[in-house]
């Protein structure tokens, strides 16, 4: 098989196992639903197994091979695409690097530290993706991302986790409710269930999941929530205990292979530092 060829199957077996759909893949990759079918067909011929087994029209099952096989393939994909890169160099200086950042950090300091990152980096071309702290940790998994940026300690074997500041969370806006909350898989929303649980509080509860919308609600006079302190500059403020005192981390996969994301690492952890260092001063 033509190495071309091999790759496009592996990109169409990588979008089947992770949407578990035939139709969903050919839609994200501008194909029709029988050409997929026939690729996997082709994949699983050529390995001699089996991949994916079909319950009914919709619904699908990925085998033990084929969770071996997309870790393998993700790996192949990206040193393909590395790969490329490296063919281009002479004639395509700029460098893409992807990340991701959860919401928090966004709103409050994503912004100082994008432009300090293009200012020290101006041969890199960069594409910011808001995302929870779980997605970002997944979109990392699957090498949709070179870098990514949390609020929460998710542990994977595959990525390297980094702390690169503390955080000290608050209880923001007017107590009397109701209070507005992220979804399960963000960051704060820890502190705030285990906030809620610790005040036997039990609503109203409006569940929004976006930082900037909560700070906005608050600013507006509306609701209650659990947010950064950083976040909260213009709004009434309560403090809370240490405990509420939480760290950002910096994620980056073992596997890493390009010299540019090992340097954008260590200029965001040093970045990271004069943040505490000013934190610490004021």
């Amino acid at each position: 098989m033509e190495v071309i060829a091999l790759f496009k199957l592996l990109e169409t077996f990588k979008l089947v196992y992770e949407t578990r759909n035939f139709s969903k893949a050919a839609e994200l990759l501008f194909i029709s639903q029988p050409t997929v079918s026939t690729q996997i067909k082709q994949l699983e011929a050529d390995l001699d197994t089996i991949l994916f087994i079909r319950n009914g029209r919709i619904t699908i099952t990925a085998t033990p091979q084929a969770d071996v096989l997309y870790d393998k393939a993700l790996d192949l994909l990206d040193d393909w695409a590395t790969i490329r890169e490296d063919m281009h160099a002479p004639r395509q200086t700029t460098i893409h690097c992807k990340i991701g950042v959860s919401h928090t950090f966004a709103m409050v300091l994503m912004p100082d530290l994008l432009i300090d990152l293009s200012n020290a980096f101006p041969h890199v071309s960069f594409s910011i993706k808001l995302m929870n702290s779980a997605e970002v940790a997944q979109a990392m998994n699957q090498h949709e991302l070179d870098l990514g940026i949390i609020e929460k300690p998710l542990a994977t074997p595959a990525l390297i986790r980094t702390p690169l500041m503390t955080d000290q969370l608050v209880l923001a806006g007017d107590t009397a409710g109701p209070w507005l909350i992220r979804e399960t898989a963000s960051g704060v929303y820890y502190y705030t269930k285990r906030y809620l649980e610790e005040q036997n509080i039990q609503g109203p509860i409006i569940e929004i999941a976006s930082n900037a919308l909560i700070v906005s609600m608050l600013k507006k006079g509306f609701g209650c929530s659990i947010v950064s302190k950083r976040a909260a500059a213009d709004l009434p403020f309560q403090s809370l205990d240490p405990g509420f005192e939480r760290h950002f981390y910096l994620l980056q996969r073992e596997d890493s292979s390009k010299t540019v994301i090992h340097s954008l690492k260590s200029f965001i952890q040093q970045w990271a530092l004069t943040q505490n260092e000013y934190k610490t001063r004021g």
